[in-house]
């Protein structure tokens, strides 16, 4: 598939918007980085928190790479070698710092998926899923957009997100290559990969197995009130919320993507000739099957099992990639085919992600913005907590937004009456959903590598998506939660 930025947007104006946004993100590090030091944050039991000149730089890194990454002045990989460049230039971080987070374990988490995305291409595993499916939710396009978010949901339930996208992104390249629109971008492709990144994160919110951070927000929890969240009582608040969030976005792409097409006629029937005609089921199918079976119920087993908690989730998946290499399923060749830009830009935002942690960048703006709610009524403080995590989970990884977030409103929630859970639950499903930015989360950049929608255009329909997110959460808070036996504020 050729770029769609290239195809939508041709010639001499492109290249003058290229320029503006590449000036406008340098200017935007240039005001910040040599501004006069900001005034300190301060919490409420009195504690100061300077920025410092490497913190002061982190916050323009950032904002740089935003923009970059919005407009696409440059492929996005390359402006995550310009956190890391940057970085070093201007003495914010020691260059084995900047670019060692390059090779962070969660960004290997998402090579290894990857590579089970293409393996399950390679063999065959996605077109004979594909016809299935499409054998049985039919020739509707609007019911092809819900079998494959619900496909995507449910697996989110059992795996981590990032994996499902890279397992569930071939399978939806075969369902549009039978649109029949070429390689063109389409309502209907922008409304499928798109819809797929957002309900990835909606459903990973519902168990602990669909990604990290309820792990870690547990156990930061834990840590700060003395009190456990059981697996079944996480799920038991997460499931309505995540659930609504993904039939509201079903409806959301079929308004806002309304496919150029109501129904593909003989769809149906020509699913059913093609799953045929793929044959019995091939040994190299089952071999990867059984593979990623394997890594599947063994990162669960960990999330279960305390004797199975040791084992590393990165080194479990990567022991797929090294499978599949050993068995003959993948070669040489293969390696050519990964989306390396796709694993630079996660690559720059774990870069600039543990850059804004370590230089106290982020505890700085967590604090400024949560005190301003200080003597707020407890809903808006509630609701003011989910928006600062929605806003940093967008830029960058959802467990540091967690791990700056919960601690300071953990602190000042006792001030207003704020139970803690409720601090808790709104911080995660927020977490789980970063609709704006594609380095909020590896699913959306999966997305983007169909090539049906720009960085902009994400960011774009992610402000309606997100305020779905921040009325339904507002719903929960405020009447369903309640209704369910969750305490709001303290006696």
């Amino acid at each position: 598939m050729t770029n769609n930025l290239s195809v939508t947007n041709g010639g001499g104006s492109y290249k003058n918007k290229r320029f503006i946004f590449l000036i406008a993100g340098i200017l935007l590090f240039a005001v910040v980085y040599f501004s006069p030091p900001w005034p300190e944050a301060v919490d409420p039991v009195g504690k100061h928190f300077a920025l410092s000149r490497e913190g002061k730089g982190a916050v323009a890194i950032a904002l740089l790479a935003a923009t970059w990454w919005v407009f696409e002045v440059v492929p996005i990989g390359i402006t995550s070698l310009a956190i890391g460049v940057l970085q070093v230039h201007f003495l914010i971080r020691p260059a084995k710092k900047a670019f060692t987070d390059f090779m962070d374990p969660s960004v290997m988490f998402i090579f290894a998926s990857i590579v089970i995305g293409m393996v399950f291409t390679k063999t065959g595993l996605t077109r004979r899923m594909a016809y299935k499916m499409l054998a049985i939710v039919g020739e509707r396009t609007s019911m092809i957009y819900l079998g494959c978010f619900i496909v995507t949901a449910v697996l989110t339930h059992i795996m981590a997100h990032t994996a499902v996208a890279a397992t569930i992104y071939p399978l939806l390249v075969s369902i549009y290559g039978l649109y029949d629109e070429g390689d063109q971008p389409t309502r209907f492709g922008k409304g499928l990969f798109m819809g797929m990144a957002y309900v990835a994160g909606a459903g990973s919110i519902v168990t602990l197995l669909g990604a990290a951070r309820g792990a870690v927000a547990l156990g930061i929890f834990n840590d700060a009130v003395g009190q456990e969240i059981s697996f079944f009582q996480l799920s038991y608040y997460m499931f309505p919320v995540g659930w609504t969030m993904v039939l509201l976005l079903w409806g959301f792409f079929v308004i806002l993507f309304k496919p150029e097409k109501k129904v593909i006629p003989g769809l149906k029937e020509r699913a059913v000739k093609l799953y045929i005609k793929l044959g019995p089921v091939s040994k190299k199918e089952i071999i990867a099957a059984v593979i990623v079976l394997g890594c599947i119920l063994t990162m669960s087993l960990r999330s279960l099992i305390p004797g199975f908690y040791p084992l590393n989730k990165t080194a479990i998946i990567l022991t797929s990639t090294i499978l599949f290499f050993i068995t003959g399923i993948l070669d040489i060749n293969d390696l050519e085919e990964i989306p390396w830009n796709i694993i630079l830009l996660f690559a720059g935002a774990m870069s600039i992600g543990f850059c804004l942690w370590e230089t106290g960048a982020a505890q700085w703006l967590a604090i400024k913005w949560l005190i301003l709610f200080h003597a707020s009524n407890w809903f808006v403080f509630v609701m003011s907590i989910a928006f600062f995590v929605m806003i940093m989970t967008n830029i960058i990884m959802n467990v540091a937004a967690i791990a700056i977030s919960l601690p300071v409103a953990l602190i000042i929630a006792p001030y207003l009456g704020v139970t803690p859970e409720i601090i808790l639950f709104t911080s995660l499903a927020t977490a789980g959903m970063p609709f704006l930015f594609l380095v909020g989360a590896a699913p959306n950049a999966i997305a983007y590598e169909s090539n049906q929608f720009t960085a902009g255009e994400f960011f774009l329909y992610g402000i309606p998506a997100s305020m779905i997110l921040m009325a339904v959460l507002g719903f929960a808070v405020y009447f369903l939660w309640p209704l369910m036996g969750m305490p709001m504020v303290t006696p």
